[in-house]
């Protein structure tokens, strides 16, 4: 009932804009200091509903939605980078000042690259189960140059019908949230998304590699991490893909996977409220 009458305050107190290339759409809520809320992969700007409700009372909240995702339509090539001009330009255009940005696993990788670029008055991020190079955790010899587009295994992404697409992210939502009653949202997100977005989108986001550009960072970062399987299982790649950031704070959550702020609410509700005030 609760998570119903949000969705209609969405609608009624909400208004939505798109940048001038249609990658990012934008529903604002609340009134107060700035924060982006920035998804993951997949995952449209609802994502944050719950948190939402708890900060808009005082925080003026601007929930992003990429290209090919929830309800913005795909756009053709170079989609991360096309995504991140236009969410620079939509930072310039609203003027911020000591903004504060959450992200979720890629929207926490997205934070992290506009911090190191000082274009903006970036105050606070909040990283939520993100990386500064995904690719280097999955990869063996990481190289950003080795990643490659045409691949057998993203050819047979492209190739799936819905129902094995579907059997896939069942699996994955099951491994990235142990709130079962949140899997199905996960897998609709997933079936929504658009398949070339997807398979595409993803190795850009692999090929990204801003390990070394944290150095520039000079924003209050908290990070979120999912301790899962366990604490020590998960410190060493924290501690070495953040190795350049100068000052941060690592909070690592137990009893939680990838979401977190599905997982394990409160705690993360906690921490970002302190941060936040």
């Amino acid at each position: 009932m609760k998570s119903l009458i949000l969705s209609i305050a969405l609608v009624i107190i909400s208004f939505s804009l798109f940048a001038d290339t249609g990658s990012i759409q934008v529903d604002v809520v609340g009134k107060g200091k700035p924060v982006l809320l920035l998804p993951g992969f997949t995952c449209p700007g609802e994502v944050w509903s719950e948190t939402v409700e708890k900060i808009s009372q005082n925080h003026e909240c601007h929930l992003v939605t990429y290209a090919g995702f929830g309800d913005v339509p795909a756009i053709d090539s170079l989609w991360l980078q096309t995504v991140k001009t236009d969410i620079d330009k939509y930072i310039a255009d609203n003027e911020f000042s000591n903004l504060s940005i959450v992200g979720h696993s890629m929207g926490g990788t997205l934070a992290l690259w506009l911090a190191s670029e000082k274009q903006f008055d970036i105050e606070k991020i909040m990283v939520v189960d993100a990386l500064p190079c995904m690719g280097a955790m999955m990869i063996p010899d990481y190289s950003s140059d080795k990643i490659i587009y045409d691949t057998p295994y993203n050819r047979n992404l492209l190739k799936m019908t819905d129902g094995e697409f579907s059997g896939m992210a069942r699996n994955f939502a099951a491994f990235m949230s142990k709130s079962v009653s949140k899997h199905q949202q996960i897998v609709d997100w997933m079936m929504k998304a658009d398949r070339r977005t997807y398979v595409y989108g993803y190795t850009d986001l692999l090929k990204l590699d801003l390990r070394e550009n944290l150095k520039n960072i000079e924003s209050q970062v908290v990070i979120l991490a999912a301790a899962n399987p366990s604490k020590s299982m998960v410190e060493g790649v924290y501690n070495n893909q953040f190795a350049a950031l100068k000052t941060k704070e690592i909070v690592y959550i137990e009893n939680s996977a990838h979401f977190i702020m599905f997982d394990q609410f409160e705690t993360y509700m906690k921490e970002l409220k302190q941060l936040l005030n």
